[in-house]
């Protein structure tokens, strides 16, 4: 698969198979987040892999938008650590959340981000998985062998982008 062709057939799903992710695969996804990019290297960023049907359950019970966290297979945590870098803690993260997601597509899962920073919940998911006060819940990753097909468009480049100044078309 092409690389742009994996950047533009993922999805968020939010439905999966009742099949279990290989642990190879899990693996290689958590290789490709070690490898984000990170602001002066210091890769401020934790995550917890959560495969217990109880936890994942609760977790979906905990988040407003991801009740369907239970029927995943794996849901990864994903946490900033302000300690490592205090200006780039929460920015980090998500270049690695994007390493997951589209090397999750590459292999065939499904996967769908759910932010977590500053919600209600942050503190009981904290409480439930054992995370230290000092660290950031950025947000949960539901992963699995999808059960549904999803599209999406996309506005126009043209509306997105400026050249030299903004609102100047090229």
């Amino acid at each position: 698969m092409e690389f742009l062709d994996v950047i533009k057939g993922r999805r968020s799903i939010r439905k999966y198979l009742p099949k279990e992710v290989e642990k190879e695969k899990i693996d290689t996804i958590l290789e490709a987040a070690q490898w984000a990019p990170s602001a002066s290297n210091k890769q401020p960023w934790h995550f917890i892999v959560v495969r217990d049907s109880d936890t994942r359950t609760r977790l979906g019970q905990l988040h407003p938008y991801g009740r369907f966290m239970k029927e995943s297979p794996v849901v990864i945590v994903v946490l900033g650590n302000p300690e490592m870098h205090p200006k780039y803690y929460l920015c980090d993260p998500h270049q690695a959340v994007q390493n997951i997601l589209l090397t999750a597509y590459s292999l065939g899962l499904g996967s769908c981000w759910m932010g977590v920073r500053g919600a209600s919940f942050e503190d009981d998911i904290k409480e439930m998985l054992g995370i230290p006060e000092a660290l950031t819940v950025v947000c949960t990753i539901s992963i699995g062998y999808p059960n549904h097909k999803r599209k999406s468009k996309r506005y126009p480049l043209g509306e997105l982008v400026s050249w030299e100044q903004f609102g100047k078309s090229e």
